[in-house]
């Protein structure tokens, strides 16, 4: 199985751009322009103005808090790849973890902020002992898309290791 979350990245970043064109179109139109100079529906520019910039930045921010990130997900062949990266505004280091099947140790879920964020956290099996991958944050997968993984996962999860998440 192989599969990513591009269409739901680039949503967002769709998002952000047109909050961003909205924003900035108000700006020049309201202080620059001087063509918006009533209130509109009963509020002054300021008013429209907070509102605005406070719904571009939770719009902004929100995934940044959440650690949205976009994740490629392939079991095929020999090996378990997944490869993924910050999907804020600023972006961030791209990450590839990639195991052979027969060193995988297992993994481990855990949820935060009232179930708003879910990481992913993998296990490999070493001479020395078991390895601990950084997490990788899955909260913006879709239900069906978190369930594939874990379910490929699972298969995959030796089943006489003993608990590796301590």
């Amino acid at each position: 199985m192989t599969f990513d979350n591009s269409k739901t990245i680039i949503g967002l970043r769709i998002r952000i751009f047109i909050a961003t064109v909205i924003l900035l179109t108000y700006v020049v139109l309201a202080y620059i322009a001087e063509v918006i100079t009533d209130p509109f529906l009963g509020m002054s520019e300021t008013v429209w103005t907070i509102a605005l910039i406070f719904i571009w930045f939770v719009m902004a921010i929100y995934p940044m808090v959440l650690n949205y990130q976009y994740v490629y997900y392939s079991d095929e062949g020999e090996t378990i790849v997944l490869r993924y990266f910050m999907a804020s505004i600023f972006g961030g280091k791209k990450n590839s973890i990639e195991i052979n099947k027969v060193n995988f140790a297992g993994y481990k879920t855990e949820t935060r902020y009232f179930g708003l964020m879910h990481s992913l956290t993998l296990f490999q099996q070493l001479r020395e002992g078991v390895a601990r991958y950084p997490p990788i944050y899955i909260s913006n997968l879709t239900g069906k898309e978190k369930s594939r993984v874990l379910n490929s996962l699972y298969l995959y999860t030796p089943k006489d290791v003993k608990d590796v998440t301590k």
